[in-house]
């Protein structure tokens, strides 16, 4: 009975509040499977092997840049010409698109080639011959899954550009799901690391199919080139090459750690160090999916010319939303988190819990104004964002380098954070001066009701780590008395009446609506 009432209120909604359920759905799922399945795959494959996996899926990261972002150009564009009623319009760019797609595939391929001879004068000195051996052959495989699946991507694209949500995060949920299942039996079958990769990569060939199928029948969008149009492929990149050196600044930020240790520790450094990142990415996926289907509606606000006070509320709401949900995951990792590194990979992951810290701490002023960075995205303003990003987060894996001699992952992990809140600084500055957001307004909203609730809520959970004992249970026990205390606490005191109002709407829906 309970699942067809929520079913039935799902059915209500709209594709925009379905796609940020089904996000969090996955981020759910993901992060549930990933803490249950990560110390399986450290067990099964070792320390070492765990850390080479991680650090050449780390490498080939770089090389997925180079479709030049035209996934997120293609969801502001396909945006675009549905608010403009241009069919034609639409057909043409993404014909376009999927030409340049071709001719990325041919130079990732091409790279591939050149830096897979290469390996060796790159990883010799710090991998053995075996260790060397295996991410030769892990890295033809992951070269292969780019150069398929990037085009592949636009799929998935051309969905949010429509705000149809529901089925490419759908078939996401289920693809964990069963990769989750292949990736257990595999591992107890005997398998290895390049099992994996080629398990990830048979599953990305299948979603791709299913998202094609989904977009040509279910949508009935078409790729038709009327006319090869040189000032729209300018325009495409003229939009999609800040949004590629972004990505590359992404990419760099966080990865460039695994290969700096990679080259001057070992891979069971880097095993430590990804972990780390783990437990970071899934503090920051939360809010990502709140803002990842706010892109549209972003754009369509440009397109009809909401003023710099307008976007502000917008930004308002969505980042005391994502700040709520933040909080609760920072201040029980904060309380909890090295008592559950110990738990869940061992004493001798604890380095992961400062790593994972130290990200989500840094993570978390730009995840409560993400709504800022799409306003950058949907009115194409990204040359100054590349350029303090460029500069500081560069800066700060440079520091984070020298770091590592006397402090490990603790210091490449300090150093890079440290230069992401300089770049925010400025950024800050940019979006109250150029694209006359209220940033003044935006922290006193944010702060009000919820910072001083949170302290109230730390100094109760800090007694609550008082609790004797240890193992899963006591842990179990810590965590919910804090998820308690933390959603009545913040419920009653750190919620404004609106906030307290969509609480209510969808507690207590109407059914007959």
């Amino acid at each position: 009975m309970c699942f067809w009432v929520v079913w039935e209120f799902f059915l209500y909604m709209s594709q925009l509040k379905k796609g940020a359920i089904l996000s969090y759905i996955t981020i759910l799922l993901t992060n549930v499977i990933g803490l249950l399945l990560t110390p399986f795959i450290i067990k099964s494959l070792g320390d070492a092997e765990y850390g080479l996996y991680m650090l050449i899926g780390a490498f080939v990261g770089y090389i997925t840049v180079l479709d030049f972002g035209l996934n997120n150009t293609i969801v502001r564009f396909v945006a675009k010409y549905l608010a403009e009623g241009d069919k034609k319009g639409e057909e043409n760019f993404l014909a376009t698109t999927m030409y340049i797609y071709g001719i990325i595939s041919l130079l990732i391929g091409l790279l591939g080639v050149i830096l897979y001879f290469n390996l060796e004068n790159i990883f010799g000195e710090s991998l053995t011959a075996a260790e060397l051996s295996k991410a030769k052959v892990m890295f033809i495989i992951l070269i292969f899954n780019m150069v398929i699946t990037l085009p592949g991507g636009a799929f998935t694209a051309i969905c949010s550009g429509y705000e149809h949500f529901v089925f490419p995060r759908s078939i996401n949920i289920v693809r964990y799901m069963v990769r989750s299942a292949l990736v257990v039996g595999l591992l107890l079958w005997g398998g290895d690391a390049i099992g994996l990769v080629v398990l990830d990569t048979g599953m990305n060939l299948a979603v791709i199919g299913f998202n094609g199928y989904y977009v040509f029948k279910k949508l009935k969008v078409t790729f038709k080139l009327h006319f090869f149009h040189i000032p729209l492929v300018k325009q495409i990149f003229s939009y999609s090459i800040w949004v590629f050196i972004l990505a590359l600044v992404s990419e760099f930020q966080w990865k460039a750690g695994q290969i700096v240790l990679g080259t001057l520790t070992n891979t069971t450094t880097v095993a430590i160090y990804a972990i780390g990142l783990l437990l970071g990415s899934y503090y920051g996926a939360f809010s990502g999916a709140i803002g990842g289907v706010f892109l549209p509606r972003a754009t369509k606000m440009i397109v009809k010319n909401s003023n710099g006070k307008e976007l502000t509320e917008m930004m308002i709401k969505i980042g005391r939303i994502s700040l709520i949900v933040l909080l609760l995951i920072l201040g029980g990792f904060v309380l909890y988190g090295k008592q559950f590194v110990i738990l869940w990979v061992g004493e001798s992951y604890i380095n992961s819990w400062f790593v994972a810290l130290i990200i989500m701490i840094g993570y978390t002023i730009p995840l409560i104004q993400s709504f800022a960075n799409l306003i950058l995205s949907a009115k194409s303003l990204f040359a100054f964002k590349a350029f303090i990003y460029i500069t500081f987060i560069g800066l700060g894996t440079l520091f984070g380098t020298l770091l590592v001699k006397d402090y490990g992952v603790i210091g490449m992990a300090t150093g890079t954070t440290l230069g992401w809140l300089i770049a925010q600084i400025c950024m800050n500055i940019y979006f109250s001066k150029v694209i006359n957001l209220e940033i003044g307004l935006f922290y006193k909203k944010m702060f009000y009701k919820i910072i001083p609730s949170f302290i109230v809520i730390m100094l109760i959970g800090y007694f609550i780590t008082r609790i004797p004992g240890s193992g899963w249970l006591n842990f179990s026990i810590k965590g919910t008395l804090f998820c308690m205390t933390y959603i009545i606490g913040m419920y009653v005191f750190g919620m404004v009446a609106s906030e307290k109002d969509l609480i209510k709407k969808t507690l207590h829906f109407n059914m007959n609506k």
